[in-house]
């Protein structure tokens, strides 16, 4: 484990922005993520279509239907879902028949479940130093906070 400090006293973080905060800890932990996935290739929308694959039935998803549940990660839209799904076909990791549905080709599958273990390994380096309990306050207290100003977020 890697030695850390905190940079604020626990009566100075009273003071601090939530907004800071919780947007500095996005910013990096997606630019840890997305670098991580460009060395293995992919974009993270790529990776977001190869996991809404990974358990699809062999026919496959319908397309519309992958990008109605992903359209709204990170605010990335219908346009750059659909042009992420071209790009993977074209490099032969997914297939699309007539019907607009799409599924994985034995290559998509093998670079995503080499990325999935990638993935874990992120995750615990994230996480370095941070319990399961705190983990789970953390993110409650964020859902609380959304909740507070009237908005709402969901992961699926």
């Amino acid at each position: 484990m890697t030695t850390f400090t905190y940079s604020h006293s626990d009566a100075d973080l009273l003071n601090q922005p939530i907004g800071y905060w919780s947007s500095a800890a996005g910013a990096a932990v997606v630019n840890h993520v997305r670098t991580t996935l460009a060395e293995l290739g992919l974009t993270q929308p790529q990776w977001w279509i190869l996991n809404q694959l990974q358990d699809a039935p062999p026919e496959g998803r319908d397309r519309d239907e992958v990008v109605a549940v992903l359209r709204g990660y990170l605010e990335t839209g219908e346009s750059a879902l659909r042009h992420n799904i071209g790009a993977l076909h074209d490099r032969g990791l997914v297939t699309e028949d007539a019907a607009g549905r799409i599924a994985l080709t034995e290559a998509g599958r093998e670079l995503r479940d080499r990325v999935a273990a990638r993935q874990r390994d992120i995750l615990a380096e994230i996480r370095e130093g941070v319990t399961d309990e705190d983990y789970v306050h953390t993110l409650k207290v964020l859902q609380r906070m959304i909740h507070n100003v009237g908005a709402s977020a969901w992961h699926h």
